[in-house]
């Protein structure tokens, strides 16, 4: 993912840096002291724990990581209430027409994206046929069996 934009909100963001907080203050110091629990038990050569806590530690280690290259290469959107288009950011309802049913989606970077949550990524081929466009529009949405969507409502957020 090096040198690659990640898309966030705000919200995403905030998300992000509590949980490299949480990582480099609470999560890291209680590896180390699992490492040296498991080192005070003597012969690291068959030392299960050791082991596990040296695995724990590179996980941990690998999501730092992680985490500080995404928000190194983040790109935050911003909030805006006057754009007359979706965009990433915008919290969209839509009506399918296949079978008149509705749905609710906060369009967000594919870091946060979370259809459970009704969080949707820039990149699926729902929220790609919609950016750019306005209420009461109908847009086609190219996948293996096409559907059409009608824009009912949107806000930037």
């Amino acid at each position: 993912m090096v040198n690659d934009k990640v898309i966030l909100t705000k919200e995403g963001k905030k998300k992000l840096d509590d949980e490299l907080r949480n990582l480099i203050d609470v999560v890291r110091p209680e590896v180390i002291d699992e490492l040296k629990a498991a080192r005070a038990q003597g012969d690291l050569s068959e030392n299960a724990d050791y082991d596990a806590a040296r695995a724990r530690q590179a996980e941990v280690e690998g999501r730092i990581k992680q985490i500080e290259d995404m928000l190194a290469n983040a790109k935050i959107i911003e909030d805006s209430g006057k754009a007359n288009v979706i965009k990433v950011g915008s919290k969209v309802k839509i009506k399918d027409l296949s079978d008149g049913s509705e749905y609710e989606y906060l369009i967000v970077g594919s870091v946060e994206a979370d259809p459970l949550e009704g969080k949707i990524s820039n990149e699926c081929m729902l929220a790609e046929a919609i950016l750019g466009h306005k209420k009461g529009e109908i847009v086609t949405v190219k996948v293996k069996v096409p559907y059409q969507v009608e824009i009912l409502s949107f806000v930037n957020e």
